[in-house]
């Protein structure tokens, strides 16, 4: 889980523009103004992703990646508890100064979420999966942590040329991410069809 890549993931760029944006901005600040950009809102749809999570009240959520804290404030509105993961110490500083008391921060690891055992009901991953290097040891870390009928959403690009995003050649395919998770032990659930330019895939052990 490398968060400050995310600065690719998450800019909007001409296809000229493309290997400049592959460098992360130069502190937390500027890059949580890029997370934040109200323009984002136009493609990731957060209201339509927090409405197809179904969560209950009482859910423990583990936003992993979760930067400034861009969906860990949407989600902990909807549930008991909120675990923002993330890997930047300066960016967790940042979302903590406009987080709700139910948010907890992990400075967690590139390799490990460092998560509590048996510790959340869902583990939401938006725009990450394609930065953690060594996918099968990580679902194995969050397995740990799922309570039992625990689910873990992923969110993440296209593999095709978009209008946001990283580079093709730096993402995921659907396909990919489906057979990695079921290598893990993890059955597709659900599907949503909502978002302009991301897959969305809930699974489940």
């Amino acid at each position: 889980m490398r968060t400050l890549l995310l600065f690719a993931a998450l800019t909007a760029v001409a296809p000229a523009q493309t290997e400049h944006q592959q460098h992360p901005p130069r502190d937390a600040a500027e890059y949580a103004r890029v997370l934040e950009d109200p323009k984002r809102d136009e493609w990731q749809l957060p209201h339509q992703v927090i409405t197809a999570l179904d969560l209950r009240s009482g859910d423990v959520v583990a936003d992993i990646g979760s930067g400034s804290g861009y969906f860990t404030r949407r989600l902990a509105m909807h549930s008991a508890r909120v675990y923002a993961v993330d890997i930047d110490a300066g960016l967790l500083d940042i979302l903590k100064r406009n987080a709700p008391a139910n948010v907890i921060g992990i400075l967690a690891a590139p390799d490990d979420p460092k998560l509590p055992p048996a510790s959340v009901d869902l583990v939401f991953i938006c725009d990450v999966l394609h930065h953690i290097e060594n996918r099968p040891a990580y679902f194995e870390k969050l397995k740990k942590a799922l309570k039992p009928g625990g689910r873990v959403v992923n969110i993440d690009f296209y593999k095709k040329p978009l209008p946001v995003g990283p580079p093709e050649g730096m993402k995921l395919s659907e396909r990919e991410v489906e057979q990695q998770f079921a290598a893990a032990g993890f059955r597709k659930l659900k599907q949503v069809d909502t978002l302009p330019y991301q897959y969305f895939l809930i699974f489940g052990q």
